[in-house]
């Protein structure tokens, strides 16, 4: 393979994106003066040098929303630029949008993309697991949990969980243990706080928070479930993915189940 050109002249010129070579190109496009994002963000002009210039790179969230409301009135950054400024800036998404508004942001061809799953389970969920959307194999295989509207909430709060999960008590430990690792990564601590307190009604909950141990996803791809009609024992093959998103990184997760074999029924467990 030839050698491009430009690099054979100046090795290593290719560079990873910075928030100071970022800020610079934006404020180059206005036409803005480094004196004038300053003042009009409230720091000093020597501030915005040492971002430039790479000697500083992790303004607080407040400077840095400054500093994007101004240039945004000179001439409007997009969603991308935007993600891209907090993203470089070390400083994530900002506060955690709720169900809700997540489950609004879920487009009709994100729906339809469930649909065409089938008969794999498939459904989206926030990383509070708050579901947000599924597909009718999803729905059937964790029954009430369309109204429930949360994995969790489910599990510790649904009678019928404990006859439809064959592990149960594996399978509840692994989403608590996984909830605190993606607690930690979602950089909103007041919204956190708050959702704990939802889950603090059950003991089991508060027992397995209590072990401090946490995952970032399954240890083993297999769940077993039980069909409450017939009694059989099937096992699901689970893969969790993280759906692209410039509004709301890294908050939503797509769960894929896929069916195997159906096993022997077994006897039901009690409720």
């Amino acid at each position: 393979m030839a050698l491009n050109a430009e690099y054979a002249i100046r090795p290593g010129y290719l560079q990873p994106p910075t928030l100071g070579k970022l800020l610079r190109r934006l404020r180059d496009e206005r036409m803005v003066s480094r004196e004038k994002l300053a003042f009009n963000a409230g720091v000093s002009s020597s501030y915005i040098t040492h971002l430039e210039n790479g000697n500083r790179d992790r303004p607080t969230r407040e400077v840095l929303h400054a500093l994007v409301r101004y240039l945004d009135r000179i001439g409007p950054l997009s969603a991308v630029e935007h993600r891209h400024l907090l993203d470089l800036a070390g400083l994530g998404a900002g506060e955690y949008p709720d169900a809700e508004q997540l489950r609004a942001w879920i487009t009709t061809d994100m729906h339809h993309a469930l649909t065409l799953h089938e008969p794999n389970l498939a459904a989206y969920f926030d990383t509070r697991w708050n579901l947000l959307a599924c597909n009718d194999s999803f729905a059937q295989a964790f029954p009430g949990i369309a109204e429930q509207g949360n994995f969790l909430h489910w599990f510790l709060g649904n009678a019928i969980s404990r006859r439809t999960v064959v592990e149960w008590e594996q399978e509840v430990r692994l989403l608590v243990h996984w909830l605190r690792g993606l607690l930690a990564g979602s950089g909103d601590a007041a919204a956190s706080v708050a959702f704990l307190a939802e889950l603090a009604q059950y003991e089991q909950f508060c027992r397995i928070w209590d072990e401090e141990a946490v995952a970032y996803g399954r240890d083993r791809p297999l769940l077993h479930l039980r069909d409450l009609d017939t009694g059989t024992r099937r096992g699901v093959v689970v893969q969790m993915f993280r759906v692209d998103s410039v509004p709301h990184s890294d908050r939503i997760q797509i769960f894929l189940g896929i069916p195997v074999d159906s096993l022997a029924p077994v006897p039901s467990a009690a409720g």
